[in-house]
């Protein structure tokens, strides 16, 4: 019986949540063998074609609209039927994908409607947004809802402080850095991977790692004084910064923490490289292709690198927050 199946059973009061859970659970494992075995990456928000060939059809309604003419609060009109899609396609079909795009559209046309014009001063529109979002996760239980749930809240504090934000760098590092002790909150509670709380982990994580990436990357690229103003001690700073936050990713086991991270370790090689080490016209596809290699071995080996480095800490109290090494 697949997962789509069981959920429609719990909805119609078959069984409960917990039974739900627990079938869900023993279906992804079938043996102790499976369940000792660390989980990849799922993309359960898309199953096949149908629902990409669904989407696109939300998409085309919401690009059809926006181009009509309505005043602030006829706006609320398309949201509205927008939420009325949402109880036929993602509470009673359970359709991840064009839920993703109904509610993206939902709070497009819900932020219209609030007037949401100049960033600096739409602190309460997006703290507004951020709640709908809330409501519809509690309506419909949809892991993807918790991203703009977290990114309303950080745009609504980045948006009270203003234009000084751009001098504060490191403000953008603080906020991903408790949007991700926020994503682990929801990791530690399913290590296996299988259940719910593990999506909502994966939407947060994407939220996280660019905010955290930037703030740091920024702070040491925009430094032009102090220690790291001489020579290539920005680039190697850089690439220590990259080195950390990798392994942070192999330790969480998040491959999607990295793709916010690679573009700055690129420059930052680059930098290195054509400074100190080699001169040539083909140093940046000589970076791209060895960087491409270096991913696709990373990538390959990842599990055994895992266990290849972090192995001392498998009986440690932060290794029981992640998936087994």
């Amino acid at each position: 019986m697949d997962r789509e199946t069981l959920e429609r059973a719990a909805q119609r009061g078959i069984i409960s949540q917990q039974q739900l859970q627990q079938l869900i659970l023993f279906s992804n494992t079938g043996n102790v063998a499976a369940e000792e075995h660390t989980a990849e990456e799922q993309l359960r928000f898309v199953r096949n074609f149908g629902d990409i060939f669904i989407t696109l059809g939300v998409l085309f309604v919401t690009f059809s609209v926006s181009a009509m003419h309505l005043s602030q609060l006829e706006w609320l009109v398309p949201a509205a039927l927008f939420l009325g899609a949402a109880e036929w396609l993602v509470r009673i079909r359970r359709l991840a994908l064009p839920g993703i795009a109904i509610l993206g559209s939902t709070l497009y046309f819900l932020g219209k409607a609030l007037g949401v014009a100049e960033f600096e001063t739409a602190s309460l529109q997006f703290l507004t947004l951020s709640a709908a979002s809330l409501l519809f996760y509690l309506r419909y239980r949809m892991p993807f809802s918790l991203l703009p749930v977290a990114a309303g809240l950080v745009a609504a504090i980045i948006s009270s402080i203003g234009i000084e934000v751009l001098q504060h760098q490191l403000l953008f590092s603080a906020l991903g850095l408790l949007v991700f002790l926020t994503a682990m909150s929801f990791d530690a509670r399913d290590r296996q991977r299988q259940r719910r709380a593990s999506d909502c982990g994966f939407w947060l994580h994407l939220l996280a790692s660019p905010l955290m990436v930037h703030g740091m990357m920024s702070a040491i690229l925009l430094n032009d004084s102090g220690v790291l103003a001489g020579g290539s001690l920005r680039e190697i700073a850089l690439l220590l910064f990259f080195l950390v936050f990798l392994l942070t990713a192999l330790f969480v086991d998040r491959r999607a923490m990295l793709v916010s991270s690679l573009s700055y370790a690129i420059y930052a090689i680059f930098q290195v490289v054509s400074r100190n080490l080699l001169d040539s016209n083909n140093l940046p596809l000589l970076i791209f292709i060895g960087f491409g290699v270096f991913i696709v071995l990373f990538g390959t080996y990842w599990y055994k690198l895992r266990r290849l480095i972090f192995n001392p800490l498998r009986d440690s109290r932060i290794a029981r927050l992640v998936p087994a090494f």
